[in-house]
């Protein structure tokens, strides 16, 4: 069976301020999150669409539609397409916004999906269909810290992910695992995501792990985040003159007002 994805040769360089490099060849195209791109060689042109691409027969309303799901989810409607226009290989370079490492998966290799954290989305080759998952569970939505709207990002080629800090692959056999809602990256689509209580009364007011945390069971593969860009960010206002000088956690509803999501 013929791949939908185009085949893009790539590599990573550095340690924990990572970039990839994606080799096309002639003709090949790689779509990036807006801002993402970091360098390019000449023979590579670019252009911001109202789309993945993964789907050339939709009309104009399908691209509205997932436009509107993109701007729901706070991220931009437009997608830069990346494309080799030369005659030899060229390279095109994404960097991450925030200290931390590039996770490549081979969507192919994954079953062709992969559910994702919404900011976690660096760049993909051209095929990869990027959509919203609404989780149904309304306690998600209310108190999930980086919320109930979550990336699903399927096709058969490769796609890169943006991880604050160290990534940790975890399997789950039928267990379950708690984790702060701010750390979770990514997950199988055999994992059920949902939300409880972080303890008691006074653990949760108290703990500075936040109100709620993160439930994962079921079978399948979850990625975690060892620095979620909404830590850096609330360590670097707890100690900023003048601004209130209280750990909240990043998963707390309270946490979530103070430095935003991530």
């Amino acid at each position: 069976m013929a791949r939908r994805s185009h085949e893009v040769d790539y590599q990573i360089h550095g340690d924990d301020l990572q970039f990839v490099e994606v080799e096309l060849d002639p003709g090949e195209t790689v779509i990036g999150e807006a801002g993402a791109m970091m360098f390019l060689d000449s023979g590579v042109t670019f252009e911001a669409k109202m789309g993945d691409g993964a789907e050339p027969e939709r009309g104009m309303f399908g691209k509205l539609m997932d436009a509107g799901k993109r701007a729901l989810a706070q991220e931009s409607i437009f997608i830069t397409h990346f494309t080799n226009s030369g005659r030899g290989k060229q390279v095109v370079a994404f960097s991450t916004e925030f200290p931390g490492r590039i996770v490549p998966m081979d969507l192919d290799e994954l079953g062709g999906e992969i559910i994702a954290q919404k900011d976690a989305f660096l760049c993909a080759a051209l095929g990869t269909k990027i959509d919203v998952a609404f989780r149904r569970n309304l306690g998600v939505g209310l108190f999930g810290g980086e919320g109930f709207i979550l990336q699903r990002l399927q096709g058969d080629g490769m796609a890169f992910l943006s991880v604050g800090g160290t990534v940790i692959e975890k399997r789950l056999e039928g267990d379950k695992l708690l984790v702060d809602t701010g750390c979770l990256v990514a997950m199988e689509p055999g994992i059920d995501y949902d939300i409880q209580r972080a303890g008691n009364l006074k653990s949760m007011l108290f703990g500075g792990e936040g109100l709620f945390l993160a439930s994962l069971s079921g079978h399948g593969r979850v990625w975690l985040q060892s620095m979620p860009f909404s830590r850096l960010a609330g360590r670097i206002l707890k100690h900023a003159p003048g601004v209130l000088k209280q750990d909240r956690g990043e998963g707390s509803a309270l946490g979530r007002f103070a430095i935003g999501d991530r």
